[in-house]
């Protein structure tokens, strides 16, 4: 049998234009007509899929399907090349309305890092190594 691999990140959404505008802030290549569908996805370089559902598609085939409650299970974290990019992408992000979860700052493990939420709530991590 062959192994599985790991080949994509499905989030759910409660706005998919408001989601995506977010996302192609951060890099993520989404056309413009995917705005108003229900499913989005993005194949990322080396074939990774980021995949963006509504409520409602979940919904469809998982009719209890609740938001969780609580801390946050999982963060999606972009490498932005350097120090500066994560300085200049969480104020361009916060400009546009997001909230900052963390400034950023030079962490101890030798990264810029910053936390920015996405529409939903969801973490976007944000770094670079530090020169």
């Amino acid at each position: 049998m062959p192994q599985p691999r790991v080949a994509g990140l499905s989030i759910v959404v409660t706005d998919m234009a408001r989601a995506l505008a977010f996302y192609r802030m951060c890099g993520v290549d989404t056309p413009a007509s995917a705005d108003a569908q229900p499913h989005a996805e993005s194949v990322l370089p080396g074939g990774f899929r980021l995949m963006f559902d509504t409520v409602e598609v979940i919904r469809s085939f998982q009719p209890g399907w609740q938001a969780p409650k609580g801390g946050h299970r999982a963060a999606l974290a972009l490498d932005c090349g350097r120090p500066t990019e994560v300085d200049a992408l969480h104020q361009q992000l916060v400009a546009a309305g997001h909230h900052s979860e963390m400034a950023p700052f030079d962490a101890f493990w030798g990264q810029r890092y910053a936390i920015v939420a996405d529409p939903d709530g969801n973490p976007v991590d944000l770094f670079a190594a530090l020169d």
